[in-house]
């Protein structure tokens, strides 16, 4: 068990529940259609030069990764109410800090908890576990993984809110 806990990724509940409806879409309508398209240029002739043939079994071999895609992630995920406003860094929330005299501000988690065009980091990454539990005001160091020591100061965290 403790190898799951290791690869868990936070998922508020809206965010677990859209991703299970993709999933529940894609396994079967998305599976279906997929199906019927390559039948369809199957039935155009000579495969070998039968580009919608090769471009539908591409589509299938992508939405086939997502879905196994979907199902590590949900399979894994913690899935929580959006944390308090507390001042405090953790999974979900969104984080403001100060790095190399400028501001940065990112979401705090999976990127799949998110529809913006926020950057996320996950609470994996070396910011992210550096900076995790920590307060407004605090100064942290950690490495990178050039090995280069960086400090950041949080500046903010507020719970995301989609």
């Amino acid at each position: 068990m403790s190898e799951t806990t290791t690869t868990a990724s936070y998922l508020t509940q809206e965010a677990y529940d859209r991703l299970e409806a993709e999933l529940q879409h894609l396994s079967t309508e998305g599976r279906s259609e997929i199906s019927k398209r390559i039948e369809a240029a199957r039935d155009e002739g000579d495969l070998k030069e039968n580009g919608g043939y090769h471009a539908a079994k591409e589509e299938q071999g992508k939405m086939e990764a997502r879905i196994r895609q979907l199902q590590q992630l949900l399979q894994t995920a913690v899935v929580g109410e959006t944390p308090p406003d507390d001042g405090v860094v953790e999974p979900g929330m969104v984080v403001t800090i100060k790095m190399f005299d400028e501001e940065m501000m990112f979401l705090l988690g999976s990127r799949e908890i998110s529809n913006d065009d926020i950057d996320v980091y996950s609470e994996k990454s070396p910011l992210g576990a550096a900076i995790n539990g920590h307060k407004i005001g605090d100064e942290v160091t950690y490495e990178a993984p050039n090995a280069k020591s960086i400090t950041v100061k949080v500046l903010a965290a507020k719970p995301y809110e989609a």
